[in-house]
């Protein structure tokens, strides 16, 4: 029984549209403008950088409550079934028909508990990759592809492995069309020195 409400608590959880709900409270919805995605990169672009960075780290902590959640109440590796669930909850939220985010903050959220090591080398790597190129998605993928080397690297349990490989490909996959963009020479820049408007087009 606390497997499946850990599991249930981990999804619903992920599914809290904190980007979605952060663009209501200023009156805009955040799937109409921007890029048009539900997360914090949007909102950092649309509606100010202090509302988009406390969006992200609402997601990254519900990533991190859904796993410390499991670990609290279930066996071992529950806590793994949990972090799935959270970011798929991000990712096919029941609140917003299925359709949200990226998961990359949500995941990040989970591999801070699961892995602390790995996962703060990680955010490094997202971080000087967005310092060095302005890219959020071109960070967001390399720090995905450098996950499960990392894992490796540290001798994590081969379920942590799994688990840090397919979430990993997620993260990819839900970024096919940055990459396409990225390939054009088209993909969107984080601007940090100005804050557009909520009608206000996206920096390229």
């Amino acid at each position: 029984m606390n497997e499946a409400i850990a599991v249930a608590a981990a999804y619903l959880l992920g599914s809290i549209p904190f980007a979605y709900l952060a663009g209501r409270m200023k009156g805009v919805d955040i799937r109409t403008v921007g890029s048009k995605n539900v997360g914090a990169t949007n909102v950092f672009r649309t509606l100010g950088r202090g509302i988009g960075i406390t969006v992200m780290a609402l997601d990254i902590a519900k990533g991190l409550a859904a796993v410390l959640l499991a670990k609290g109440i279930t066996d071992p590796h529950w806590d793994l079934a949990a972090a799935a669930a959270a970011i798929l909850g991000h990712v096919f939220p029941v609140w917003l028909r299925f359709r949200g985010g990226k998961g990359v903050a949500t995941a990040g959220g989970t591999i801070l508990a699961l892995t602390p090591l790995p996962a703060l080398i990680v955010l490094v790597i997202w971080f000087v990759v967005i310092a060095a190129t302005r890219y959020v998605s071109l960070g967001s993928i390399l720090a995905a592809i450098a996950f499960p080397p990392l894992l490796i690297a540290f001798r994590e349990p081969w379920a942590v492995l799994l688990f840090g490989t397919v979430a990993a490909a997620v993260v990819v996959w839900k970024h096919r069309a940055n990459i396409q963009r990225l390939r054009a020479g088209n993909e969107l820049r984080l601007e940090l020195g100005r804050r557009p408007g909520p009608g206000a087009p996206p920096p390229t």
